[in-house]
């Protein structure tokens, strides 16, 4: 009876990855304001969601195992492998971790952890010359940090999608692009036209494909 279950009810790894990956975000992000907290906190909330379903109970493999189960009846739906589901849907018949949403993830993650490190340090020396960041990443986007942020997000999905995760991660896009907003609200009062000539030239959260193959503007 608790042979479906031995892959899972693992807590012990639900609590050290969930810390594992806040404390690799923290460092990453080092979140000073109450903004970057609550963007911060609702990212965490996120991770702690994926890893209760990826060690600890596999509520969409049991909300699914009927149409999983009848679709792909080869497949032992309770082995912690089969959580891959879009590799196991897709017919990826070896080693999920090799697989290659599983692999792309692996860039979204690492791609995004890479934006909001050097993001976070353009912004850091911004700050402490009280001056407008424009360079580095922010001169792809006016909102790298939280680009990356959804990166790192859209990567988790792609390795391990759940139900939760996917209902939470439309809510935490809108929710960054609210903060973005009120954060270009506090850039136009300190900075002015400067700011608005930046926004004129630099998209939000989509880089131009211009700007991405170093072709002329």
């Amino acid at each position: 009876m608790n042979e479906p279950m031995s892959a899972y009810g693992l807590w012990s790894l639900v609590i050290i990855n969930s810390v594992v990956f806040i404390v690799f975000a923290y460092t990453f992000f080092k979140p000073q304001t109450t903004r970057d907290w609550r963007s911060f906190g609702a990212f965490s909330a996120f991770l702690v969601a994926l890893f209760t379903e990826m060690y600890g109970f596999p509520l969409t493999i049991y909300f699914m195992s009927g149409w999983l189960q009848s679709r792909y009846p080869n497949v032992d739906w309770f082995s912690h492998d089969a959580g891959h589901l879009l590799e196991m849907i897709f017919g990826w018949e070896a080693n999920p971790h090799f697989g290659p949403f599983h692999i792309l993830s692996f860039a979204f993650i690492a791609g995004g952890f890479m934006v909001i490190s050097n993001a976070w340090y353009v912004l850091y020396k911004a700050q402490r010359a009280k001056s407008l960041a424009t360079t580095g990443p922010y001169s792809y986007v006016r909102h790298p940090q939280y680009v990356g942020f959804i990166m790192v997000m859209f990567g988790f999905l792609l390795q391990w999608p759940t139900i939760l995760t996917l209902l939470m991660f439309p809510v935490l896009v809108w929710m960054y692009i609210r903060l973005a907003r009120q954060e270009e609200r506090e850039a136009i009062a300190d900075f002015g036209d400067a700011y608005r000539q930046y926004a004129v030239r630099v998209p939000g959260f989509f880089p131009r494909i211009s700007r991405l193959t170093g072709a002329p503007t």
